[in-house]
């Protein structure tokens, strides 16, 4: 049985056409009244001349510009709080009074001869121990868990130009809220980075959805790099800025970097709402040539009509736990490294504040520029048909997990050679760039239509990661900075990454999953799109006829 699109009914209620989901049509523009439910009304633009510059290119640059100031936002708390709490008093194997040459061995000494008079002048305006600090910087995520899967369907529903620029613009204001709230009380302060994650847990299922609707399958590489390669940027850019201002008298030192980051997420906002639209075929500015070259992969890409969610199908897909399992490893070594790389360089590398910010950032650095040579030669090699997608998104996923893994083995080993150590955290760090054409494009593989809310389902599972990572180190360091305890971080880190990274090359796939399309009737007729969006999509002398049909169906 053949599927009518119901985008080809004409004003009159014919069928113009139809055709099957495997065969190509010509591009065709969307009814207007299938625009009804979206803020951003269809109108028609008189399409540009092709030129060197795209619209995609605008949207994948400001993408990658959000996401960057999203991460500074989110991570900027890991260094400044080094700076507010100071240095504390750490007592290893503090049940003895006398220290053992066991003891000694298990803590690298600390280079500078003064430093007990040095930590003194350090101290911060906090009083808060390990366990604390992992509270705070976990508490982020106790908000972001909430909104990741209602965040992938409004994007669906509203699109993502307004979810994904009103998360960014939103976390911005929370972020320069952030000093007056510590200042104020504890729990105040973690309200607000509960808020914080409540605002930019709609971010990365909005800007997938976006993905899904402009970028062919071939190109996703490419794109799906320069946008999510965000992430390492905006570390790398905040760590050594953060530690440096937090270093500095201005603004009162710590409190500085919220303020930068805050109102650079402001101004974004600007050029975000100005320059961006949600679909190629309603953007102002879009060539002929490149909008063809879009919809001649419409049965590929998120198509304009929202589907209504198919729960049952979806929770009973391998290759979508394939992906969840990747995802939760992903994100909890990321995760771990993210929010307590600044603590191990202090307290066991000993490095000071202004070091600590830059010696941070280097292996996201590495991130950031391997991600972007990956993504290049999976790009060179998808075009050139050498490898296939699936196995991209496989040997991709090796890489970025299984390098890691090696790494944090070694790392257990490197005691206190600070030169080695950094130099294996870059290179496990790094190769994680690697993800960005594996798992991070397997959500739009799955099903372009649902591709925010795939990411809403793995990145909510990921926020648990983003909660517990921090809470075990504090327990597991508390009172117990030593080489010893960090060993048993980076080992749990390993075990995470072996049995996830497996369960993913397992059963990932990257074919479109049947559950993506719209159900249909005995008669070819769609019938698992929302009843809102149904009616919104037919002309209004067939609308009573649909809302009828639509309540046949329900009895």
């Amino acid at each position: 049985m053949t599927r009518v699109d119901l985008s080809l009914v004409s004003t009159t209620g014919e069928v113009i056409g139809e055709h099957k989901p495997s065969e190509h049509v010509e591009p065709q523009e969307p009814h207007p009244k299938s625009l009804l439910l979206d803020p951003e009304a269809h109108q028609p633009h008189p399409l540009q001349e092709g030129g060197c510059w795209q619209v995609r290119y605008t949207f994948a640059i400001l993408g990658l510009v959000g996401i960057a100031l999203m991460y500074a936002m989110r991570v900027v708390l890991s260094i400044a709080i080094v700076a507010m709490v100071g240095s504390r008093s750490h007592h290893h194997h503090s049940n003895t009074t006398t220290t053992t040459t066991e003891e000694l061995a298990n803590v690298c000494p600390n280079p500078d001869t003064n430093a007990t008079n040095k930590d003194n002048l350090l101290e911060g305006e906090f009083d808060w121990d390990e366990t604390m600090q992992g509270v705070i910087l976990g508490s982020f995520f106790w908000g972001y868990i909430v909104t990741n899967i209602p965040g992938g369907r409004a994007a669906e529903y509203l699109g993502g130009k307004m979810v994904f620029g009103l998360g960014i613009v939103l976390s911005a204001i929370l972020t320069i809220l952030t000093p007056i709230s510590a200042r104020s009380s504890t729990p105040l302060l973690i309200a607000v980075r509960v808020l914080g994650g409540v605002v930019q847990g709609v971010v990365f299922p909005a800007i997938n959805s976006m993905l899904a609707t402009w970028i062919p399958p071939a190109e996703r590489s490419r794109y799906n790099t320069i946008v999510y390669s965000g992430f390492p940027l905006g570390t790398v850019v905040c760590l050594p800025v953060g530690g440096w201002l937090c270093s500095s008298g201005f603004l009162d030192g710590w409190p500085a970097p919220f303020y930068l980051f805050g109102g650079l997420g402001l101004v974004w906002g600007v050029a975000w709402f100005l320059l961006i639209h949600d679909r190629p075929e309603r953007h102002p500015r879009i060539s002929a040539k490149e909008l063809a070259h879009i919809q001649s992969f419409q049965q590929d890409i998120k198509r304009a009509e929202v589907v209504a969610l198919p729960w049952k199908d979806i929770f009973f897909s391998l290759p979508f736990w394939g992906l969840m399992a990747g995802a939760l490893g992903f994100d909890f070594g990321f995760y771990t490294l993210l929010t307590e790389l600044p603590t191990y360089l202090k307290n066991i590398q000993h490095f000071d504040m202004s070091e600590n910010g830059l010696m941070s950032s280097l292996p996201f650095l590495a991130m950031w520029l391997w991600g972007y040579l990956w993504g290049s030669i999976m790009d060179r090699l998808t075009a050139a048909h050498k490898l296939s997608i699936l196995s991209i998104r496989r040997l991709s996923m090796a890489l970025a997990m299984y390098g890691p893994m090696l790494g944090l083995v070694v790392m257990c080993f490197v005691n206190c050679n600070t030169t080695l150590a950094m130099v294996v955290l870059c290179v496990a760090v790094g190769v994680g760039g690697s993800g960005n054409c594996g798992f991070l494009c397997s959500h739009q593989d799955l099903a372009p239509n649902f591709a925010g809310t795939l990411l809403g389902f793995t990145n909510t599972l990921g926020s648990f990661a983003g909660i517990f990572a921090p809470m075990i180190t504090g327990r597991i360091t508390e009172g117990n900075q030593t080489l010893s305890a960090w060993r048993m971080v980076f080992l749990i880190t390993v075990a995470m990454y072996l049995v996830t990274n497996t369960l993913y090359i397992i059963f990932i796939s990257n074919n479109v999953q049947h559950w993506n399309e719209p159900k249909t009737n005995k008669e070819g007729v769609e019938y698992n799109t929302s009843l809102e969006t149904r009616v919104a999509l037919v002309p209004d002398d067939t609308k009573d006829t649909l809302v009828l049909e639509s309540d046949r169906e329900e009895c």
